[in-house]
């Protein structure tokens, strides 16, 4: 009959635990190429984790739609987004999930008046259904509060048509020969 110790036992456990631990917590966090690098300028995505164990077990869970090295979303529908809002600044951008949200601006000819924008880009093909903006407005009450304001439809529409209409010209740019 074989005998086991036990604090050898609760030691190789614990050690074990350590381990799927220390590989479940590594940082993630995206580093930047150097500006020589192929693509210049635009967003660089480290290479997937394998998973919380498919790391210990070979199990391969990176999406079949994203390649290691690549956005999540489509590049030029990407691209086009942040040159069409490049007026605006920036409070959060996520280029695996596709969404980019703005803090408010306010134009200098109206400083009473703000804006926001969510955008959603909803495809890995650059198509017209592949992009949703939503605009947020708000008016400066006479308190000094902020004050939400209705927006106008066409406004939401105006910025997606534009998005796709810079996003034409850097997949037109990008197929001609330099």
């Amino acid at each position: 009959m074989l005998k086991y110790d036990c604090s050898r036992v609760a030691f190789y456990a614990a050690a074990l635990a350590g381990v799927v631990l220390v590989g479940a917590c590594r940082d993630n966090s995206t580093t930047s190429e150097a500006a020589s690098g192929p693509a210049a300028g635009a967003p660089t995505v480290p290479q997937e984790s394998p998973g919380f164990l498919g790391g210990l077990f070979g199990g391969d869970q990176t999406p079949a739609a994203a390649q290691p090295g690549q956005i999540g979303v489509n590049t030029f529908l990407w691209r086009a987004s942040l040159d069409t809002i490049s007026f605006m600044p920036v409070a959060s951008a996520d280029p695996f999930g596709g969404v980019i949200i703005t803090d408010w601006y306010a134009p200098p000819e109206t400083p009473t008046e703000r804006f926001k924008i969510n955008i959603f880009i909803l495809d890995r093909q650059l198509r017209s259904d592949g992009i949703r903006a939503t605009v947020f407005r708000q008016t400066q009450g006479q308190d000094g509060r902020w004050i939400d304001s209705p927006v106008d439809a066409k406004t939401a529409t105006d910025f997606e048509n534009s998005i796709l209409t810079r996003a034409r010209q850097l997949r037109i740019a990008n197929i001609q020969p330099h």
